[in-house]
């Protein structure tokens, strides 16, 4: 039980931090930077993400068994696909705007490298529990890094946090809502975790 216990301590710590999808692994980041212009987009397409990636690494593990070893990332497409699919079609129904502005990054989610990376790294290879774990640790780290991107673009491009009005609009910097900027902040925050690693990328 004790085992247990760590393993599934062991999947959330590597997603949040030491895996941690965008600062260490540089998974995703098309979506990052395109779409982290303000903080509740970012938030909305690291939710979306999540929901994607956890149910395909459960699926995947559930179903290794019967997934040939040799067609296995076809079988991730399969199911990451399907994942996404439903989950368009939820956020069109249900929240048309964030479905309009994200736009063509809520169907690439089911090519999302962090999916497939996970998919790879630890769902085929480990029972649906560890799966769910590790789905969900991952999931946080990357929705934390690319909302807290997006918290600092909005702040400094609009001067608002999730619509709220920081600084008036004077002030603002609007170059850091354009991809050069993002790079430039999500370099900076890479960076200070590293430092916090010590030096160490894992």
């Amino acid at each position: 039980m004790k085992e247990k216990k760590d393993n599934i301590f062991r999947r959330l710590y590597y997603g949040l931090w030491k895996e941690n999808p965008i600062l260490v692994l540089c998974l995703g980041l098309c979506p990052t930077l395109a779409v982290s212009t303000t903080a509740a987009y970012a938030l909305t397409m690291g939710a979306f993400t999540t929901a994607v990636l956890i149910l395909t690494n459960v699926f995947v593990s559930a179903l290794k068994k019967i997934i040939p070893k040799e067609q296995r990332l076809l079988g991730y497409l399969l199911l990451a696909a399907s994942f996404t699919v439903a989950g368009q079609l939820f956020l069109k129904a249900y929240f048309p705007d964030f479905s309009e502005a994200l736009g063509i990054f809520i169907p690439l989610t089911a090519v999302n490298g962090v999916i497939y990376d996970r998919a790879e790294r630890c769902a085929y290879v480990s029972n649906p529990g560890l799966a769910l774990f590790d789905g969900i640790g991952t999931g946080i780290g990357y929705t934390f890094i690319i909302t807290l991107l997006g918290a600092i673009r909005e702040i400094i491009a609009f001067g608002t946090i999730f619509g709220i009005r920081l600084i008036p609009a004077d002030y603002t910097i609007s170059f850091t809502a354009l991809a050069p900027g993002a790079c430039i902040i999500l370099a900076f925050i890479m960076a200070l975790a590293n430092k916090i690693r010590g030096g160490h990328r894992s």
